[in-house]
Parts: C-alpha cells; structure tokens; sequence
C-alpha cells in the first residue's frame, strides 16, 4: 500500500461548516463521483451518487463519465476502480483504510502458489491486491462467484483465493473441488455461532441472513447466504419482519431504509461486548475526510502500468461474464 506525505489529513476542518453542502460543492465544482460500499457509515452512504457490494462498484466505476472518482472503501477498491479508469483521477479519504483478507493473500507467495499448481484456472476474489489480480485468470465477487465458477468446465481445475470461507461454501454448492487459498475476513470470521443460536432463540421469528466469508458452523444455521447486495435484495422481498444480520453492520443502514418497517438485529462477534462487529477499515473514512479528500484532491490510487496491463484482464472478464449472465 502506498503512502503520500502530504498534510491534507491533518488540515483542519472549518468549526460549523456544513460538511454535505460543502461536499456537494466540491463534487459539482470538480466533476467527481462519489462511490461508497455497503460497510461505511450510513452519512457517507447517504452523501454518495451510488451505494453498491465490489461488482456494482467496479460496474459503475467502468461506466463513470466523472472526471475523479472518489472511492468510499477500502484500498483495494480504489485500485479496482484505478485499474478499470487509468486515465482518471482515483481517491480515497484514507490510505490506511486496508482490508484483512487482502493482506491474508501477499501477492509473491499467492504467485509461487500459482506457479506450484500448474495447469489450473486462477480465480481470485477481488478483495486482494492490483497484483495479484495480475496472476489471476478471472476475479469474483461474492455476487458471481458461483455462476462464473459454473460457466467453466465441470472438470477444470481451479485455485480460488484468498477467501477460503467463500471457497469452501462454493465448493458445497457447486459439487467443484477448488484448490483453496488460506485467507479469510477478520469481520467475517468473528461472527460468534454461540451468540447466533442465543438471539435465534430470542428471537425464534427471525431469519438468520449471512455473508458467504462466514465460517461453516455460522453458515450452517443460516436461513440465507449470499453477498451484501443479495442480503439486501432478500431482506426486501421476504415475508419476515425480523432478520439476524451475519455479514459488516454498515448494512443494516440501506436494509432500514428499504425496508423501514422491518426489524435487524447485527449478529455479534465472538469474546465481546459489542453489538455488532464492524470493519476497523471501513470505518477510517469520515465525512471530515472525505471533505478533505475531494478538497485537496488527496490522497490519490496509483496502480503501476505493467500490473494494471494485466490486472484489467481477469476484471474485465468478470465484468463480461457477470453481463452476460445478467448480474
């Protein structure tokens, strides 16, 4: 990850300004596009031009006509987004804000691990690094991951990295035996099972929905598994009133609102007394820096060219595929 030593996040904020006026001046004045995930807090979420899982944030930043994206996420979406727009000014209010699973996936070992299995299809989810999406034959995300490992032959051999929680569960669903990176979601994986079946038996209406980079056991008590925006899309269209929410809480912000008549319960982590398990990333972006970002036009994503030549490869071909199949 690189680092800029410039002052912009130490530049101090104006005391009383009205951060959404002045952000919307900004974004006008400079024509950017605001781009947020489903992890960030609900007042970045409710400031963006699109709220979105990693395929809709891609998909939009492949399309975007702005002229500076600025990127409401972790580090390795501002590298996706720089990836598929080389020519546009990427940001991001804070190089800090990493990703567990990315740095559970270090792109030379994942390489010789590559190069160690000869003869299989590389698939990568895109929760990792510009490089190693530049050793990868097709990247995935939560939300096509099955289909795209269904489009190919029922005998491929395929490594899948680094999630091995989302390896393991396509596997089941899939009958596939996908070589498996050892990586996983620190979120995701502190999702406590004990504390699940305790609000499952409070409450006994309710449906259980969970993130596929969940641990079996959690995955196995679940009503519903699927990606955030498949999460999303089921809590609208069921019948219940009531859902345990087993994925980042951020969601739970865009669910209320769609669904304001319905009550989430955020499923706990293990060994502690909060209500929710959060991303530490994901919440390093505040609206002070994004403000401070779109203001000094800082801090920016730089993909070198030669990864980005192959890195744009096994994205763009996620992006045709999840097109064709209509996701």
């Amino acid at each position: 990850m690189q680092t800029q030593s410039i002052g912009y996040m130490d530049a101090p904020v104006p005391k009383g300004i009205d951060l959404k006026a002045e952000i919307n001046k900004l974004r006008k004045e400079k024509n950017a596009v605001i781009l947020a995930h489903y992890y960030q807090t609900g007042d970045i979420q409710d400031i963006a031009d699109f709220v979105g899982d990693s395929l809709a944030l891609a998909q939009w930043a492949a399309r975007t006509e702005a002229d500076i994206i600025v990127m409401c996420g972790v580090h390795f979406m501002g590298e996706t987004a720089k990836i598929l727009c080389p020519d546009k000014k990427v940001l991001v209010p804070d190089l800090n804000a990493g990703c567990s699973l990315a740095d559970s996936c270090p792109a030379g070992e994942f390489e010789k691990f590559v190069k160690a299995h000869p003869g299989h299809t590389v698939i990568s989810y895109v929760n990792t690094t510009a490089a190693v999406k530049a050793v990868t034959d097709i990247v995935v995300t939560s939300t096509n991951a099955r289909q795209i490992v269904e489009s190919l032959p029922k005998d491929a051999k395929i490594i899948f990295g680094p999630d091995r929680n989302l390896g393991n569960y396509i596997n089941s669903i899939t009958g596939r035996e996908m070589l498996l990176w050892n990586g996983a979601c620190h979120v995701h994986e502190q999702f406590s099972l004990e504390k699940i079946v305790e609000l499952k038996k409070q409450y006994p209406d309710a449906e259980v929905i969970t993130h596929p980079e969940c641990k079996k056991p959690v995955v196995e008590v679940s009503d519903f598994v699927g990606s955030t925006a498949a999460l999303l899309k089921h809590a609208v269209k069921s019948d219940k009133q009531r859902f345990i929410v087993a994925t980042e809480s951020g969601v739970i912000h865009e669910m209320r609102k769609q669904c304001p008549g319905k009550e989430f319960i955020p499923a706990p982590p293990q060994d502690s007394t909060c209500a929710c398990n959060e991303c530490n990333f994901m919440r390093l972006n505040t609206m002070e820096k994004l403000y401070n970002c779109l203001k000094f036009e800082l801090p920016e994503i730089f993909v070198d060219e030669a990864i980005q030549q192959k890195a744009i490869r096994p994205i763009q071909r996620m992006l045709d595929i999840s097109a064709q199949l209509g996701l």
